[in-house]
């Protein structure tokens, strides 16, 4: 099964977790406020839903996939008390962010193996990080909103590969590193 029911459940409710956590951070282009209404903006919501968990989504699904494509049972966990820090955080309005999503448990492989799924879930976020970039110098006529999701997307993207990057572990970069020294010394 490439995706089990409990996976699907932990993906909504980390995507639910996100749109959460960063929906006061990341506002859409609004032309007309509404004076009136205050608490919960369900539109800011759905769009930071949209824009954000993606990133963090196709990079626990390149992790999990390419381990598949191994051969290898590969499991994707939401981090029920890693988002729990986050939504906390944002509750008390904690002027920064802290949090972790979800990852995927795999089981065997080859040091070299799992180098590669390793490096998958940043690649993913290298990938997307580019081609928002290229949308983004390449599109002509993009509506403030499109424009808007394209940016966060090469921003949160960006940071999400240089951060993943890095050469240590628990990092994804040092699972990268170990996977290739224990193959190639």
């Amino acid at each position: 099964m490439l995706i089990s029911p409990g996976e699907i459940i932990d993906l909504i409710v980390m995507t639910l977790a996100i749109g959460f956590i960063f929906k006061d951070i990341i506002r859409m282009p609004r032309y007309v406020q509404d004076p009136i209404t205050s608490g919960f903006d369900i539109e800011n919501f759905k769009f930071t839903c949209l824009v954000i968990a993606p990133a963090i989504v196709l990079h626990e699904m390149a992790h999990k996939f390419v381990a598949l494509g191994f051969g290898i049972n590969a499991t994707f966990h939401a981090s029920y008390p890693g988002l729990l820090l986050g939504v906390v955080l944002r509750l008390i309005h904690s002027p920064f962010i802290a949090f972790i999503p979800g990852f995927v448990s795999t089981i065997g492989g080859t040091p070299l193996q799992n180098s590669i799924i390793a490096v998958a879930g940043p690649l993913m976020n290298l990938a997307l990080w580019l081609g928002s970039s290229l949308i983004l110098k390449r599109a002509a006529s993009l509506t403030s909103k499109q424009r808007l999701a394209l940016i966060i997307t090469k921003q949160i993207n960006m940071f999400l590969f240089i951060f993943n990057m890095i050469p240590i572990p628990p990092f994804d970069g040092g699972h990268f590193i170990s996977g290739l020294i224990q193959t190639f010394f």
